[in-house]
């Protein structure tokens, strides 16, 4: 890769780790011309699914345009950005999941609701009235009415480790009664001496 810094033709890679859930390679690199050093990231090219449009219509799927509906979501609010960066790489992650040539734009748009929801309540209410055009107050009120009965992030969170950890719970409790039954077996039967 060239230098950014001296334009040199090649560069070396010093280091390499795993960035994002494993979805890229975060590289460090050094110049050998100006010694100077950058950072790299690389992740894999996949063809996107087309965005069917409500009118009907498929066009290309545009992370610059999520970025920015999600950007205009958080505007003044305390979302640091690797979180808005983490949030855009679920939906992204979901739209190579499904498979299909062309995702609805209303599924999308329920997918980044779903992540605003866990990011702040308020960027949450803002994209869904622009998403559900919201035609008055009331449907303001009904919205944040629904958004306060479901389970918070962390209550999500929570049950998701106990679901995990339930299968683990049960092995660990299936080796320690094998454990144990082998070791009573591997124990000597107990002889009563007879007393005349």
């Amino acid at each position: 890769m060239q230098c950014p810094f001296c334009k040199a033709p090649d560069t070396r890679v010093i280091d390499s780790r795993l960035f994002e859930d494993g979805t890229q390679v975060r590289r460090r690199r050094e110049c050998p011309a100006c010694d100077a050093r950058f950072t790299t990231f690389e992740r894999s090219q996949l063809q996107m699914p087309y965005v069917l449009k409500r009118s009907g219509t498929p066009e290309p799927f545009d992370e610059d345009k999520l970025r920015r509906g999600i950007e205009h979501a958080i505007f003044k609010r305390p979302v640091p950005p690797d979180k808005v960066d983490h949030a855009i790489e679920n939906v992204i992650r979901k739209l190579r999941a499904v498979n299909e040539r062309e995702v609805p734009s209303m599924r999308i748009g329920e997918w980044v609701m779903d992540e605003l929801r866990d990011l702040d309540h308020v960027a949450y209410v803002r994209f869904a009235s622009i998403y559900r055009s919201f035609e008055d107050v009331n449907a303001f009120r009904e919205e944040i009415a629904r958004l306060e009965q479901l389970p918070t992030a962390e209550a999500r969170r929570s049950q998701m480790l106990l679901i995990d950890s339930e299968p683990a719970a049960n092995a660990a409790i299936a080796l320690a009664t094998a454990k144990r039954q082998a070791a009573e077996h591997a124990k000597p039967a107990k002889t009563s001496k007879r007393v005349k």
